[in-house]
């Protein structure tokens, strides 16, 4: 497998035993048995083929924002999407961008052209492939009111565009979550607006994240879904789970939908915390709470 991948890929970009902690906004995992630096979807297509072909496990990586990994790492292939595949291009009110790229930077960019609709996202720290995956959503803005089209890759190397009606968006869902496709590109169309009244926008929403969210500490973001006719943060607390703590993992003082690494949490910490937090709700509400955070790797020996 290695032999083959690097004749695809320069050895710089081939790493062995990374520290995923280096690679994920809870800044906590295991190593990755390879880990691999991706810049064109060239590069991707020919790599996924062939690991498909040898059966061989793999996981696309953004920004590792929505993720948690095991301590004891991940027994496969890490894809780390970067080069030609952050790239952004406006032409118009149409905006297109790699599956790499930033939804900050995917919202600064339309500001820059004067295009409204990404404002929401402005301070959502995934990648846009990943933000249409899961149609992620904030302040009342979600990726399903922009998107035009994704163009993916099957694991047969084939290139398929999905439009919006395709994609099934729904909360925090696609028709492509759990599905093996893998986003390439999306397309998107925004509004005319003026620069200076979307930067405003942004600032605010940003000024709001800051004052409600735990922002000063490393996570994945809001850690559950939000369950129908409920808050999942609302629950928690009411629980009496705010502040509770595992190891250096705790349920966020400031906001109870988050769970935080205050420091030196490890990845079983996270994950212990998430299931105290659901076993409590479930026992007080009678209320599942399903984590928005994909697992990966071992947690435990």
């Amino acid at each position: 497998m290695y032999d083959y991948m690097k004749t695809i890929i320069p050895q710089e970009r081939i790493l062995f035993h990374e520290p995923m902690s280096r690679h994920t906004t809870f800044r906590v995992g295991g190593e990755a048995e390879c880990f691999v630096m991706v810049r064109t979807e060239e590069e991707l297509t020919k790599l996924i083929l062939h690991l498909n072909q040898i059966e061989e496990e793999y996981f696309i990586l953004g920004n590792g924002s929505n993720l948690l990994v095991g301590d004891k790492g991940y027994r496969g292939v890490v894809l780390k999407l970067g080069g030609s595949m952050e790239e952004v291009s406006v032409e118009g009110n149409v905006v297109r961008a790699g599956a790499g790229a930033l939804l900050s930077k995917v919202a600064a960019e339309a500001k820059n052209h004067g295009l409204s609709g990404m404002e929401f996202a402005a301070g959502i720290p995934g990648s846009i492939g990943g933000g249409v995956v899961m149609n992620a959503g904030a302040y009342g803005g979600e990726m399903k009111q922009v998107v035009v089209s994704v163009r993916t890759l099957d694991t047969e190397g084939q290139i398929l565009l999905l439009d919006n009606e395709t994609m099934e968006f729904g909360y925090r869902t696609s028709a492509i979550k759990n599905r093996s496709v893998i986003v390439l590109e999306v397309t998107l169309r925004l509004t005319e607006g003026n620069p200076e009244e979307i930067g405003a926008r942004m600032e605010e929403l940003a000024l709001l994240r800051r004052s409600k969210q735990p922002l000063e500490y490393p996570s994945a973001g809001s850690t559950f879904k939000r369950p129908e006719g409920y808050y999942a943060g609302k629950l928690i607390m009411e629980a009496g789970m705010r502040g509770y703590r595992i190891g250096g993992a705790q349920v966020s003082d400031k906001h109870c939908g988050f769970v935080v690494n205050t420091g030196r949490a490890t990845a079983a910490d996270v994950r212990e915390v998430i299931e105290e937090v659901q076993q409590r709700v479930k026992e007080r509400f009678h209320v599942s709470l399903e984590p928005e955070i994909i697992f990966l790797g071992d947690f435990y020996s």
